[in-house]
């Protein structure tokens, strides 16, 4: 059954290139043109993947992606035309899987369209037909990882993560100790290849360190090995 993409953006051309490449490549297509519309057919269409712009008519993006992540994690990449990295944190916080900056390469945005419905059919697999030991329990410190229950606790109260970044999390704290470079991350956690923008890893990290640590600014749990990457501490 081919995989369903919503697109919900008001320029009808980048919506009708963007369509077109999708079918071309096998998937079904939903438009919308307005947030109020795309909000519905995020939840009446049951896509596998939305594409959302940030500046809409009706219903911005930002409101949108909260209110499709109350009821649904199906993956969401925000389209913004603004380099604002405010705009990216609020997308990111809001429970966007990612986000990709207009103009962009028609190559890059099919990639991540792939990646992240990829992504999301591992993590929805039954918990026996996952590989050995996803269904551990990682305690590092204060921290406790549940990976089949996709929960962390920090000193027994549950963390508000988003899917991503309790991916991120569990792949750092599994290999503690062991520097990763960005496009490692992107490859590993994200399910793509290096495609020219790393600020995600940053400002995914950057909001879990607001939630993990008790000191943002001084981290206990994911430290920065400068020049190289981002590690997981013991």
């Amino acid at each position: 059954m081919a995989k369903k993409v919503l697109i919900v953006d008001d320029e009808k051309t980048i919506v009708d290139i963007i369509s077109f490449n999708l079918e071309k490549d096998g998937y079904e297509v939903l438009c919308a043109y307005d947030g109020g519309e795309g909000l519905r057919l995020a939840t009446e269409g049951q896509p596998d993947l939305v594409l959302l712009d940030v500046m809409l008519p009706v219903m911005d993006g930002f409101e949108v992606c909260r209110r499709i992540r109350a009821r649904s994690q199906v993956p969401v990449l925000m389209l913004t035309a603004r380099e604002e990295e405010v705009d990216k944190v609020l997308g990111l916080e809001l429970g966007a899987d990612d986000y990709i900056t207009k103009p962009f390469s028609m190559r890059e945005l099919m990639a991540r369209v792939k990646a992240n419905i990829r992504r999301r059919e591992a993590d929805t697999q039954p918990a026996d037909e996952k590989d050995p030991g996803t269904g551990e329990v990682i305690s590092i410190r204060a921290l406790t990882i549940d990976q089949s229950r996709y929960e962390i606790r920090k000193n027994g109260e549950p963390l508000e993560l988003t899917l991503r970044e309790f991916e991120l999390v569990r792949f750092l704290a599994s290999q503690p100790d062991r520097v990763f470079s960005r496009e490692e991350l992107m490859t590993e956690v994200w399910g793509y290849e290096y495609f020219g923008d790393l600020r995600t890893v940053d400002v995914t990290i950057r909001r879990l360190r607001e939630k993990l640590e008790d000191d943002a600014a001084a981290p206990k749990y994911i430290m920065t090995r400068r020049g190289v990457g981002y590690y997981f501490a013991k």
